[in-house]
């Protein structure tokens, strides 16, 4: 995971604190994880090669939407819309494809 990663979800949280760090970097790792399986990349690419920017922009917004939404919910931030957490999804999703090794 790209060290930088954790400074960048928590910037996108708004966090200032170090307490939920392991908890935040766990949910970096199902996103990243979630990117490769998405993309057709052999897992931990992004381990060793750097990420698209669409495809780290795509790992912010879904670790951050784990964060948020950890119960299973879609509380905190995407409380006011029913849709929100499916449009969430629709904007990772059209992210991770835009880097997706399409299978021939």
């Amino acid at each position: 995971m790209p060290d930088d990663l954790l400074t960048k979800v928590k910037a996108n949280l708004i966090i200032t604190h170090n307490e939920d760090d392991a908890l935040i970097e766990n949910f970096i790792r199902a996103a990243v994880d979630y990117a490769e399986t998405f993309q057709h990349v052999e897992s931990g690419t992004y381990a060793i090669k750097s990420m698209p920017p669409s495809t780290e922009q795509g790992v912010i917004i879904l670790a951050s939407h784990f964060y948020e939404s950890r119960d299973g919910s879609t509380a905190g931030f995407y409380a006011d819309s029913t849709q929100a957490s499916q449009q969430v999804w629709n904007t990772v999703n059209m992210l991770f494809r835009l880097n997706k090794k399409w299978m021939v």
